[in-house]
């Protein structure tokens, strides 16, 4: 099976942390598409001062996908704690600012980082080109950078009602279309919607795309609403985001927890106004969407997808999608 994964932050690299474990015996080939609109944080001033795209989401997703996470995957990770200029800095972000420079290719240098690490897959961002996230608000307030839309967000004075980036007629690299094209199956997701997810899509090439290739598109649900950009969401509001930004429905399958966290987890996440997205499974099926719902959540210290739980689920679901259908 060919396996395109879409997405950002630390969900797109928890899902590829379960995913590897299937290449190559189950996955011939695992690609993943990672948003480059991060403009907080060490990714945030490199861009900015450098120039070049933002390397964190995508420094994840390699370190994710090592062959080996030991002391070289580790140091990757590392972030300066001190250090006039250094601190809030990781060392992988700028492992791969000094090779876009020497290369004068941000995917270049992502494509010798990889091999350094031995990656089981391939990393593509969305763009190699600079962009920026703007997002109208309900209340007619424009606000520019993932970031601040977020924060903005927070202030509960009015919803996301369109999304965009500037430039807007940027492309996709080459390999992020071939890949979604000769997929046997597409996964969104899990990730913050607005800022992680729905930025790829943005890229007019991948929306494209992804209407015109015939794998099967997966989308997994957060465990949690995001406070500021999906507060009160249901699963099924995830979804009409998603048709929004592409402009029709494109989504075969979509994947719902339906258990809560650990009691102190949970608390904690409802204190910083996050709450357990609601599993709308009725409505879902209403849009025509195959439902894969169960236990699918880390038992740690965080409502966090498991790695191993959701890739059990995906490979059952791929052998579900696969059968014919019965007119």
């Amino acid at each position: 099976m060919k396996v395109v994964t879409i997405g950002g932050g630390t969900g797109l690299s928890s899902l590829l942390r379960g995913l590897k474990h299937l290449v190559p015996q189950k996955i011939e080939d695992l690609s993943a598409i990672v948003t480059v609109a991060d403009n907080g944080g060490s990714s945030g001033r490199i861009r900015r001062e450098l120039h070049i795209p933002p390397p964190g989401d995508v420094r994840n997703c390699i370190v994710a996908l090592a062959e080996d996470e030991a002391i070289l995957s580790q140091a990757f990770q590392y972030r300066f704690e001190e250090g006039e200029g250094l601190k809030g800095h990781s060392f992988g972000n700028l492992f791969l600012t000094v090779l876009t420079k020497i290369t004068g290719s941000f995917i270049e240098a992502i494509e010798i980082t990889s091999s350094i690490l031995k990656i089981k897959g391939k990393i593509i961002p969305s763009t190699a080109e600079l962009v920026n996230l703007v997002a109208e608000f309900t209340d007619g307030k424009i606000i520019e950078g993932e970031t601040e839309i977020t924060e903005y967000g927070k202030q509960l004075k009015a919803k996301i009602k369109k999304i965009w980036l500037e430039p807007s007629n940027i492309k996709a690299p080459k390999e992020a279309v071939e890949k979604i094209l000769n997929a046997d199956f597409i996964i969104l997701g899990p990730g913050s919607l607005y800022t992680s997810i729905i930025p790829n899509l943005l890229v007019k090439d991948i929306a494209k795309t992804l209407l015109k290739t015939k794998a099967k598109k997966i989308y997994i649900v957060n465990v949690m609403t995001q406070y500021g950009e999906t507060d009160k969401f249901t699963a099924s509001d995830h979804v009409k985001a998603l048709y929004n930004v592409v402009g029709k429905p494109f989504i075969d399958a979509v994947i719902v927890n339906t258990t809560l966290p650990p009691d102190e987890v949970l608390k904690r996440y409802l204190k910083e106004h996050s709450e357990p997205v609601v599993a709308d499974a009725g409505n879902l099926s209403e849009m025509g969407l195959m439902v894969c719902s169960g236990d699918l959540i880390d038992k740690g210290t965080y409502a966090r997808h498991n790695p191993q739980k959701l890739a059990d689920t995906l490979i059952k679901l791929f052998e579900k999608l696969k059968e014919p259908t019965i007119v």
